[in-house]
């Protein structure tokens, strides 16, 4: 028997929200990214962020269509190449769409290991008045990023 689905809102008439219980290993809302090369990608964003692919899924000439990137213990990341028409990357587009809020224990350590991969700093690491140190980065396909402390504490 299929598991019944938790509502989408309080108040709401099914299907006509967010649900509240999203798949196993995904949250509600995940940042899906287009790569004219994800698996060139992937190895990229392995060297300046350490990060990888939990799965991946290959299309003709063995190509990476898809991936999930894990971003610590609660977060994920879709990766997809563009082979659409429909769907393009910052740098092919000529602009930005949305940009990703992503918190680290070590801003200027992780800037570092960034630069050192080759990613554009497109802020360096600066004391908000809010409290966060943050920067900001771009992918070599132009998607942006903000990473401040994942404590205030950290700055």
């Amino acid at each position: 028997a299929k598991k019944a689905r938790k509502p989408s809102q309080p108040g709401s008439p099914a299907g006509s929200g967010i649900t509240l219980d999203p798949p196993s290993g995904f949250q509600r809302v995940t940042p899906y990214l287009y790569y004219e090369d994800a698996g060139k990608m992937l190895k990229w964003l392995g060297k300046a962020f350490g990060v990888e692919a939990r799965s991946t899924q290959k299309g003709k000439g063995g190509m990476v269509h898809h991936a999930e990137v894990p971003v610590g213990d609660d977060g994920l990341v879709l990766i997809g190449s563009s082979g659409s028409k429909a769907f393009k990357n910052p740098s092919r587009l000529g602009a930005v769409t949305c940009s990703l809020y992503i918190y680290v224990d070590d801003v200027d350590a992780h800037c570092a290991r960034a630069r050192a991969a080759g990613a554009e700093v497109i802020e360096e690491p600066t004391l908000q008045p809010y409290g966060d140190k943050r920067y900001a980065v771009s992918d070599p396909e132009g998607h942006p990023g903000t990473l401040p402390p994942s404590r205030r504490d950290a700055r």
